[in-house]
């Protein structure tokens, strides 16, 4: 004797996945804006700790303060 079973989607299984799926989809955009800010402000420190260093600081480190933003963000652009 065999028996067969017909497995659906539908009703409160479907809703608890519809639910879970969208509250991960949620969860996964508000991480990678936080991964997005961090980032941002991290070079926005670094480009005001740059604007704080004296000309003979820059020179140090080959940079002129006209090309510290340039310097700060030159990797996500290219020429």
């Amino acid at each position: 004797m065999t028996y067969q079973t017909t497995m659906t989607t539908t009703g409160f299984g479907a809703a608890v996945q519809t639910v879970l799926a969208r509250a991960g989809a949620f969860f996964d955009a508000f991480g990678k804006a936080m991964i997005a800010g961090s980032t941002g402000q991290q070079r926005l420190d670094r480009v005001t700790a740059l604007q704080a260093k004296t000309d003979a600081e820059l020179a140090k480190l080959n940079i002129k303060r006209e090309d510290i933003v340039h310097h700060v963000f030159k990797d996500l652009y290219a020429f």
